[in-house]
């Protein structure tokens, strides 16, 4: 079986990259131990963040470095196994932090942000799926007036750097927004121009579909049979390409090291659990409660609670601390019922040390090609990297400028 190229992984980023290189006229074939989605896809807050424009920070802060040393933090927890390996990681991560860098940083992350939303938009309309992106925005809500006051500082820089929407919420408007919320919160601040989904699973399948609809195929293979020539086996057959896209998430570098690229990946893995929610109670957006480090979005499923991040090796065992640290906290703020889910479902978030996925071509590997990195921006950015990603492989003028995103800068 022939195919001009193939796709390793089968997530948003994957899936996306696929269809937007099937639409070009390549034949293409996309690889995953799974069915699409049901990796990290399938768990995330289902945000699509246009104020996103600058990257998570590793907070500089004495005080805040202090508290988590002491791994009780909501937002944070470590496994101490893995600090060590993950020093030179965190140190560089760190440094890139110190706000003139992270500005930097910003104006490069803030071209892929800008197209987020059309891009998710444009792609759900071609995969009818339209009815699982919802444009009413999220909602960030406080509970200290001085937390409020220094997030709308926050909210105002990016708003006159980047143009991002926001609405301040005062306790009384919030309450109109959401009636079910804790009547105690000081206020909060609503991203109108950002989407959300409800059902991120849905999301990724549909694409897929799109993405079959259109000439592509889709296979369980193992990506670590990849070989050179890009040659690869799956369940129906060897399978080879002229090229190859590494969109593996947060086990792309497994695949790069074989072919010569030591790259600087790590994982903040993070948790969620379904609820229901209390008779005649209703969330209308997802909101996150900023104090206390977790979101709860309405979903297809439920009210989906996750977590902040955990440091940790990719694959030791599940332990979700935050996800009972946080519970009680959150019935506090909204009627939660039940859990629906058997047990805490955990996924990984592939991260780079400054902040920015890695897109574009390996330059020792004629051929291979990346695309992964996007940290908590997966969901967000799958689409628009997908776009540029195919236009950088078909000669094609692109969507924005990819020089930050290339490889070589490690």
């Amino acid at each position: 079986m022939k195919f001009d190229t193939v796709v390793l992984g089968s997530g948003i980023v994957g899936v996306c990259v696929a269809a937007h290189l099937q639409k070009r006229g390549r034949q293409v074939a996309l690889i995953d131990r799974k069915l699409p989605g049901n990796e990290t896809s399938f768990g995330n807050a289902g945000l699509i963040q246009r104020e996103g424009v600058y990257p998570y920070a590793f907070p500089r802060e004495l005080s805040t470095l202090l508290r988590y040393a002491r791994n009780r933090s909501p937002e944070l927890r470590y496994h101490a196994n893995a600090l060590l390996k993950t020093a030179p990681f965190l140190w560089q991560y760190w440094r890139n932090s110190h706000p003139a860098k992270h500005a930097a940083i910003a104006r490069s992350y803030a071209t892929l942000i800008e197209h987020c939303v059309s891009e998710h938009r444009a792609l759900a309309a071609e995969a009818s799926a339209s009815e699982l992106l919802r444009a009413s925005g999220w909602i960030k809500v406080f509970r200290t007036e001085a937390a409020w006051d220094a997030e709308t500082r926050v909210a105002e820089k990016w708003h006159r750097e980047y143009g991002v929407a926001f609405e301040a919420l005062d306790a009384a408007r919030l309450q109109q927004a959401e009636p079910n919320l804790a009547p105690s919160l000081s206020g909060g601040l609503r991203y109108s121009a950002s989407h959300s989904v409800s059902d991120p699973n849905a999301l990724v399948t549909a694409y897929a579909k799109y993405f079959e609809a259109l000439g592509g195929r889709f296979f369980i293979g193992d990506a670590d049979s990849l070989r050179e020539g890009w040659e690869l086996d799956t369940q129906a057959g060897t399978i080879t390409a002229s090229s190859v896209v590494v969109a593996l998430g947060p086990w792309s570098d497994r695949v790069a090291k074989r072919f010569g690229y030591d790259l600087p990946l790590a994982v903040k893995r993070g948790y969620h659990m379904h609820y229901a929610p209390q008779p005649t109670a209703r969330l209308h957006h997802p909101v996150l409660d900023v104090e206390k480090g977790y979101l709860l979005a309405p979903m297809a499923r439920g009210i989906r609670l996750t977590t902040g991040a955990e440091i940790a090796l990719c694959d030791a065992p599940k332990t979700p601390l935050q996800l009972a640290a946080v519970e009680p906290v959150a019935r506090t703020l909204f009627p939660l019922g039940e859990r629906l889910d058997d047990e805490p479902w955990m996924g990984r978030r592939p991260c780079t040390p400054d902040m920015m996925p890695i897109i574009g071509p390996a330059k020792n590997q004629q051929g291979l090609w990346f695309a992964f990195g996007h940290a908590h921006h997966g969901l967000t950015l799958g689409p628009v990297t997908g776009r540029l990603l195919a236009e950088m492989m078909t000669g094609e003028e692109t969507v924005v400028d990819g020089r930050p995103f290339r490889v070589e800068r490690f």
